[in-house]
Parts: C-alpha cells; sequence; structure tokens
C-alpha cells in the first residue's frame, strides 16, 4: 500500500522540519511519499521540505480555502490512502503511519483520524479540549462525523468520488465525514497515531479559529445555533472543569487567568459564527463543546513502539 502525506503550510518554516523528519522516522511496511502544499510561504518552508524530498505543490494565497489545498494535493498524490497532517505538528512515535492505515484493512472504514495531544506550551484548557476531543482509547466504528484533518487519513478513491468542500472556512473535514457516513461507510479513531499539535496562538487567533469553525458549522448543519444562553452556560462550565482538572494537576495558579481568557474567547468566537434557528446534532454539540465528564473513567490504550528522538 502507498500513503501519501499531504501537509498544508504557510510559512511554517519554525515546525516543518521537524513533522518531516519524524514521518522519515516511520518504521513502516508501506511505501511513504511527502507532498507540501504551499499557499505562498515567504520564508523557508518550501526549501527545507524539498531538502528532505518532499514534493512541493504551490498554490496563490488569493485562492487558499482548507478544502482547495487538499484537494490540489490530493490531485498530486498516487496514493491509496491520503493521510494528511497540519505544518504544525509531529509524530510522538515510530508506528504513526502504520497505527493510522491499520483500520483500512476493514474495507468499509474510509476515514480513519488520529490522537492530538498538546506541547509544553500549550494552553491549559487547550490540553483539556485536546483530551476531551483525541481521547487515550480508540473507536473504530464512530457514529457521527466528528473528526480532524491535522491528524486523518482517507481513501483515495472514495476523496475521487467526493472532494472536500472548497467553499467553507474550516470543518471540511466533518463536512466530508459526513457525507460519507451517509453512504455506510464507517469512521475510525485511532489512539494510537498520536502527535502533538503546536498552537502557538494570540487571544484573537483563538477568537477568529472558533469563529471561522462556527461559520462553516452553520453552513454543514443549517438548523445550528447557539444563543447567548450557551455561551454564558458552556463559557462557566468549561471554566469550572479546567480549574477543577487544574487543581488536580497542581498547576491552577499558574493558569488562573489563561483558562477564563481561552474559554471566554472560544464561546464568543462561537457565538459570532451562528445566526441560524434550529439544535445542533446532541453528539456533535457534547463532543465540541461541553467539557469533560469527572466520573467516566476508560483505559488508556498501551503503546509499545518507541518514541523519536528529535
Amino acid at each position: 500500500m502507498i500513503c501519501s502525506v499531504i501537509i498544508r503550510a504557510f510559512n511554517e518554516d519554525k515546525h516543518i522540519g521537524k513533522l518531516i523528519n519524524g514521518i522519515l522516522a516511520q518504521i513502516s511496511q508501506h511505501e511513504i511519499e511527502v507532498i507540501l502544499v504551499d499557499s505562498g510561504s515567504t520564508d523557508n518552508t518550501v526549501s527545507i521540505a524539498q531538502s528532505l524530498g518532499a514534493k512541493v505543490v504551490s498554490i496563490l494565497p488569493e485562492d487558499f480555502s482548507f478544502g482547495y489545498a487538499l484537494n490540489k494535493g490530493c490531485e498530486t498524490a498516487k496514493g491509496d490512502i491520503l493521510l494528511f497532517a497540519s505544518a504544525h505538528v509531529y509524530p510522538v512515535y515510530t508506528h504513526w503511519i502504520d497505527m493510522m492505515l491499520k483500520p483500512f484493512e476493514d474495507a468499509k472504514v474510509a476515514c480513519v483520524y488520529g490522537r492530538q495531544i498538546g506541547y509544553e506550551k500549550s494552553k491549559y484548557s487547550e490540553h483539556r479540549l485536546l483530551a476531551k476531543w483525541f481521547p487515550a482509547f480508540s473507536n473504530h466504528n464512530q457514529h457521527h462525523p466528528f473528526c480532524n484533518n491535522a491528524n486523518t487519513a482517507v481513501r483515495k478513491s472514495l476523496w475521487e468520488e467526493q472532494p472536500y468542500d472548497e467553499t467553507l472556512t474550516g470543518l471540511e473535514d466533518l463536512d466530508w465525514a459526513s457525507k460519507i457516513l451517509k453512504k455506510g461507510y464507517r469512521i475510525a479513531y485511532e489512539a494510537e497515531a498520536v502527535i502533538v499539535h503546536i498552537h502557538e496562538e494570540t487571544p484573537k487567533k483563538v477568537y477568529n479559529r472558533y469563529y471561522r469553525e462556527a461559520i462553516a458549522f452553520k453552513r454543514i448543519v443549517p438548523y445550528a445555533k447557539f444563543n447567548f444562553f450557551d455561551f454564558i452556560y458552556l463559557s462557566l462550565t468549561n471554566i469550572v472543569s479546567d480549574y477543577y482538572f487544574a487543581l488536580k494537576d497542581g498547576v491552577l495558579l499558574k493558569n488562573l487567568i489563561d483558562i477564563p481568557v481561552f474559554r471566554i474567547l472560544q464561546f464568543y468566537g462561537t457565538l459570532k459564527g451562528y445566526n441560524h434557528s434550529g439544535n445542533i446534532d446532541n453528539s456533535l454539540r457534547t463532543r465540541f463543546y461541553y467539557p469533560t465528564n469527572f466520573l467516566r473513567k476508560h483505559n488508556p490504550v498501551e503503546i509499545k513502539a518507541a518514541k523519536i528522538e528529535y
């Protein structure tokens, strides 16, 4: 099997080398190609990627959308499986790619997404968010369309039937997964396929991220709404949840201000991005917004692969 790793990038010379070196460090039984889709970088992103053997596809900055960039990379790819990675992530273990590909042994699996964790400088609420969205236990028959193209793989044959929506401002992954589920295929989550996701965001960028994703969500779910009560309720409940876990982790004082700032911007951006009436699908609403259940317990996967030494 051939796996094409497709990376979207713009001015990522700080991170791109680490990601590609992590790909080169993979111990895999499969052929791997690396494709960088660059949307007009003015730094050393392209030269670093080329020096490490990546094929570069260039698009104009004014043509960029998340879906368009992915589609251009997919058009170039020769792989049976298309594995998407953000330019500011890197794999933790040497079996990342093989673990992403393993669920495709089931012919009904169309999409596999892997675990994401933060790094030492991630905001505490970001750690909590990633832990909720990407838990330490796998699910190879997920019944809702949540996934994330920072660490996701799809079958090329199905992408050819259904390219990514180039008009969305975000959540092109959720849109694609929603459509593919309706065709009778499965989505798998693989907790052993771990990457570190580096978000170095100013408060404005945090707000803009959730604002942009809310606009996309209401396009995908036209009846969606998010009102002022949701903003207040979800901000407060997530702040309380984060404070609870920060206290347990012994880092409450260190994160006393960052936690409410992040959560308020997250949900204020969401509030501003919504304007349709109706209700969001409950399973997706819970996955996106609600805090972690204090009492629910799962046994984490045991990972035996070697860690990559960067």
